[in-house]
């Protein structure tokens, strides 16, 4: 964890921005959703007590039952507070950008509302910045000023890595997190082979332990090359320069075939986790989505 933080007028600018829009989102539209999906839905347990006609079979204890001779249930009551970790990507391809926004503000702005929606519910929300390694991990906490020191963090904190293994975020948080949490993975989700077998393997073990809801920041302009002639191109991660003939009609059907199926990988494995995937496209704005989300998840709650 050897970034660093590089604080700017742009930096400032940007804070105050997001402190504002976030905070009216949140009063306005997300407080009565987000409680109503994720308050309550951890349980702990309180006593036992004799069963009556009506109770969940499903809470019988059948431990002490055998010992007494008398069906026996568990009691349990709602978690006092939740805990909420957003993991972002803040791998170099973040720097890429063709909407109003660079990616890494939206990444912010969404984060800034989610870690607003928490503490006004007097939930905990920590923060993990990950490249090809983990960069930087505050621990869940309350209230609006550390809400707002994550977000800060976030635009502020230049990482020390450019590659992206989202794999080891979630060692690492399944490691310094002792209870379950919701976890929201903000990323483009662009991986290469090695790193989607690897993801793959994490995001099943720690979705067992966790809701791991993935936040997919889609950029429309990564997904195609434009026709116009020889174009330069540079991997912000690898730092490999091409040269591509985009006139030539396979370049471009190749280009698009490889980043469709990057993102089929990823699809595969988010369907078979049965994760809520929130899609967000970097030229339009993230609150539908998450508005979406939010309404999905009370449904079903």
């Amino acid at each position: 964890m050897d970034g660093e933080r590089v604080f700017s007028k742009e930096v400032t600018a940007w804070l105050r921005r997001i402190e504002l829009r976030t905070r009216g989102l949140v009063e306005s539209l997300f407080s009565g959703e987000y409680r109503s999906v994720f308050k309550g839905r951890g349980m702990e347990f309180s006593d036992i007590r004799e069963y009556q006609p009506g109770d969940d079979v499903r809470t019988i204890d059948w431990n002490v039952t055998a010992r007494r001779g008398r069906l026996f249930i568990k009691e349990h009551v709602e978690e006092r507070e939740l805990s909420v970790l957003l993991i972002v990507d803040c791998s170099a391809s973040k720097g890429f950008g063709t909407g109003p926004k660079p990616n890494i503000v939206i990444a912010s702005e969404i984060a800034g509302v989610l870690a607003l929606a928490a503490t006004d519910n007097n939930d905990r929300v920590g923060l993990l910045i990950v490249t090809d390694r983990v960069e930087l991990y505050i621990p869940p906490d309350s209230g609006r000023s550390h809400a707002m020191r994550l977000v800060l963090d976030l635009l502020s904190f230049r990482p020390s890595g450019k590659g992206t293994k989202l794999s080891c975020a979630l060692e690492y948080a399944a490691k310094v997190l002792h209870q379950r949490t919701a976890v929201f993975l903000v990323s483009d989700f662009l991986l290469d082979n090695e790193s989607d077998s690897s993801f793959a393997a994490d995001a099943r073990r720690f979705s067992r332990e966790h809701d791991l809801i993935p936040i997919r920041v889609t950029d429309p302009g990564a997904a195609k090359l434009p026709n116009v002639g020889l174009l330069a191109l540079a991997d912000p991660e690898t730092g490999i320069r091409r040269i591509l003939n985009t006139s030539d009609k396979l370049v471009r059907q190749d280009y698009a075939a490889s980043r469709s199926g990057q993102r089929a990988v990823i699809d595969k494995l988010f369907h078979q986790l049965q994760t809520d995937v929130v899609e967000v496209m970097s030229t339009e704005d993230y609150v539908l989505p998450l508005i979406r989300f939010f309404r999905r998840r009370e449904r079903v709650a």
